[in-house]
């Protein structure tokens, strides 16, 4: 490939032309799905075909029913982001309804939630502010069960998404954590997972589906 811009895709910077289309349509057309965003989430996620690999995902998600929600998750907070892969999140009730199979494909959220790593970042908001506004919002997170696939595997370096769609999944234990990323993350949003972790302390474990986070089980 020949060209690839400062932010790793392939190809030179847009044209002023596309500048100015991309404008245009900012202004005249009414963008109704994005619009339906109401929250941006942060954490990580694990090939569930190599778990050694992690990438950072941040989620900007929709309610599509009391039940249901959904994502599209971008390497960077920031534009120009790349647009890597996609989650579903259902409750129990539904996703105890799907069958064996389809079960393994789902993650839990519980670790990553009572971790302190999955975070909502808000830098226009105190972080003691917030916080208490993000753990509410985590109570309703800890029991989802997650869907995810990536398209394009930044991690290694790649120009443009290549390959399948890899499925993803979270980590569930300490001592699967890249700590280094997870510290580098903080410090780029000025946040300390130690601090959530403690702050969401009152939140109970919950009991998570046998079939749940495969990847790190052995067969």
């Amino acid at each position: 490939m020949a060209d690839i811009t400062t932010h790793g895709a392939a190809g030179p910077p847009i044209t002023t032309k596309d500048a100015v289309l991309e404008t245009g349509a900012s202004v005249t057309q009414s963008f109704a799905p994005f619009k339906a965003i109401c929250a941006h989430l942060n954490a990580f996620h694990v090939y569930a075909s190599d778990p050694s690999r992690a990438v950072e995902a941040n989620h900007y998600c929709t309610h599509l029913s009391a039940d249901v929600r959904q994502c599209i998750i971008y390497d960077a907070p920031t534009n120009p982001a790349r647009l890597i892969g996609v989650e579903y999140m259902v409750t129990p009730r539904v996703y105890e309804q799907l069958d064996d199979e389809e079960r393994k494909l789902w993650h839990s959220h519980d670790y990553e939630v009572r971790s302190g790593m999955l975070i909502m970042p808000n830098p226009n908001v105190p972080n003691a502010v917030w916080e208490c506004a993000e753990t509410a919002e985590m109570r309703e997170v800890i029991g989802l069960y997650g869907k995810t696939y990536h398209f394009w595997q930044v991690d290694r370096g790649d120009a443009i998404p290549l390959g399948r769609p890899e499925l993803m999944m979270s980590f569930t234990k300490d001592e699967q954590v890249p700590w280094n990323k997870v510290k580098d993350r903080d410090q780029r949003f000025k946040i300390d997972t130690g601090r959530k972790k403690t702050a969401r302390n009152d939140l109970k474990a919950v009991d998570i589906h046998k079939d749940a986070d495969q990847c790190w089980k052995s067969d």
